[in-house]
């Protein structure tokens, strides 16, 4: 047996006790016990979730069985003292090397919403077109990554670009892990390219907020007092700003004492409207909350960044050159188109580990 298929097969033991693979066992025979209930679908969102909890919970566990597998099998092959079956060995063992290194992830994904769903929001910024148009590239390349994942994405609300692209968009996503994988995109992004919108083909910059929310579980209690906010409703509006829906289901609450507002015209009555409106609500003073901690703790070290228009997190170069560059963890890719394309694994991968440094 080569150094390299031992050195991972002793990874592959020292994780699958950290990974508490009989806790997740346990947690999907309860999930299964509770969809086998005779009022399960009474309350039909939560069975859809409790159901994707499950599907998750499956395909992580078959995930780490076929690494397992392959493993084991690798080893008795290596047994065998056959040259011809060497490079097969080799080319096998490349391939469980990547499959393991993805799966490690898992141990950087333990803060406490890593494993929920998350709440995305874009933001473009001065600039009109142009940054709308990069508005809707960052929307592209998230949904193309979220379809990777395996995982739903649901748009929440939306406001369009006249020409192009969008002012605003939110959108959910439904997949176990993904805040914790997301989280990573939380900042300020920046697009340098020769602007299709410019008949000089000048270059531009552009520049957008991205907002990444976990869905909050109902331990968090997040008070919101009926005068602390201002609820407006209008009517949905679609492509263009043309009405889509004729009655005022559109719904808007403001957070008076820290302005903070939260728009959801997507759902199909003003009431869900409001609900999801009011979730999303409580997720952002609930980041606030968190940033403040946070501040606090990393201000005598100056390393506190809030979201804001003056802190880029990352850099997407078209031209003159090639290249996007992350300012937290140092990461360079000379592929940006690909990173553009939905690759965000390295990047979320790099953060991860920044942030555990």
């Amino acid at each position: 047996m080569s150094d390299r298929l031992k050195k991972i097969q002793e990874k592959i033991v020292e994780v699958s006790k950290l990974l508490k693979l009989d806790d997740l066992k346990n947690k999907m025979s309860q999930l299964s016990d509770e969809m086998n209930a005779s009022d399960f679908w009474q309350n039909r969102e939560n069975a859809q979730a409790v159901s994707q909890d499950y599907e998750d919970i499956k395909k992580e566990l078959e995930k780490w069985k076929a690494i397992e597998t392959k493993a084991a099998d690798l080893a008795e092959l290596s047994v065998v003292n056959d040259q011809s079956l060497s490079d097969e060995i080799e080319k096998q063992t490349a391939d469980l090397e990547k499959e393991f290194s993805e799966y490690e992830l898992y141990l950087l994904l333990n803060g406490p919403y890593d494993k929920s769903n998350a709440v995305v929001a874009i933001h473009a910024g001065s600039g009109g077109t142009e940054a709308q148009d990069w508005s809707e590239m960052l929307l592209r390349m998230f949904l193309r990554f979220c379809e990777s994942r395996g995982w739903k994405t649901k748009i929440i609300d939306e406001s369009r670009g006249q020409e192009a692209g969008y002012k605003s968009i939110m959108f959910e996503v439904t997949g176990r892990y993904a805040f914790g994988y997301l989280k990573s995109e939380h900042g300020v992004h920046r697009l340098v390219r020769i602007s299709p919108f410019d008949a000089e083909k000048m270059r531009h910059t552009s520049f957008a907020l991205i907002e990444v929310l976990p869905e909050l579980d109902d331990k968090i209690d997040i008070k919101l007092e009926t005068k602390d906010l201002r609820i407006d409703t209008f009517m949905s509006g679609g492509h263009g700003g043309q009405s889509v829906n004729t009655t005022y289901s559109a719904v808007r609450i403001v957070h008076i004492p820290t302005n903070i507002s939260v728009s959801c015209q997507n759902e199909r009555s003003q009431q869900q409207n409001k609900e999801t409106a009011l979730k999303i609500l409580k997720a952002k003073l609930y980041r606030l909350e968190e940033e403040k901690k946070a501040k606090e703790r990393n201000e005598m070290r100056g390393e506190y960044k809030s979201a804001e228009w003056g802190n880029q997190i990352r850099s997407y170069v078209l031209h003159p050159y090639h290249m996007v560059k992350d300012h937290r963890t140092e990461y360079e890719s000379s592929d940006p188109e690909g990173v553009l394309e939905g690759n965000l694994l390295p990047l979320s991968e790099a953060y991860l580990k920044w942030i555990k440094q």
